[in-house]
């Protein structure tokens, strides 16, 4: 009897040491498919309570991966917990508008040359359509020269912001291939972006 209120009392206390982590709040970013603002609802499925801007940041209580994001809400006099559907955060700022508006970031002059954010907005949306999701697989990052690196992006573009580098020999895994990017996750860190398949190779 002893052991088993021991082993309930050791339970109890491995959930309530948990419970601050699940609470964190992290900072995520709209990012809705049309580049327009997200709704915010008092509930899942709920009354509209606010917007949010596209590439606005959110602080996220309790992520959801599949349905929908406890958040905390500042609108106004109106302050407190509020909902947002999970597929529309991202977790770095979004550099690229899918309404065609662009802010470059992490860029050469040479790889903006001659392009508009219509242009740029175009050749993503092409890009994007390629992708098809595959099963799991590691490649191996191999940068042009063997002292640099490659940079993994938060989308499939020289115009999007770089989240990472990955040095000569860093290993990856595919989870999306595209005509000429793969969609990959670090391993390492859990981190997901898109890296140029010219500079990797299959391990």
């Amino acid at each position: 009897m002893i052991k088993r209120l021991v082993s309930i009392l050791l339970v109890v206390m491995m959930v309530v040491l948990m419970v601050p982590a699940a609470m964190a709040n992290e900072t995520w970013y709209v990012y809705t498919d049309d580049g327009k603002t997200l709704n915010v609802r008092e509930k899942p499925n709920g009354a509209v309570v606010g917007r949010l801007a596209f590439g606005a940041p959110v602080d996220v209580v309790v992520y959801s991966p599949n349905g929908w994001s406890l958040i905390y809400f500042v609108n106004g006099e109106l302050e407190g917990e509020a909902y947002v559907m999970s597929r529309f955060l991202v977790r770095y700022k979004p550099t690229v508008k899918p309404s065609g508006s662009v802010t470059p970031a992490s860029t050469t002059p040479a790889a903006n040359a001659g392009t508009t954010g219509t242009d740029t907005v175009a050749n993503l949306n092409k890009e994007f359509r390629t992708a098809r999701k595959v099963s799991a697989y590691t490649v191996v990052a191999r940068p042009s020269r063997a002292s640099g690196w490659v940079n993994l992006r938060w989308a499939p573009s020289l115009e999007a912001e770089r989240i990472a580098t990955c040095s000569q020999g860093k290993e990856l895994i595919v989870v999306a291939e595209l005509a000429n990017w793969y969609q990959v996750e670090d391993p390492a860190t859990g981190m997901i972006g898109f890296i140029s398949r010219k500079f990797v190779t299959a391990k």
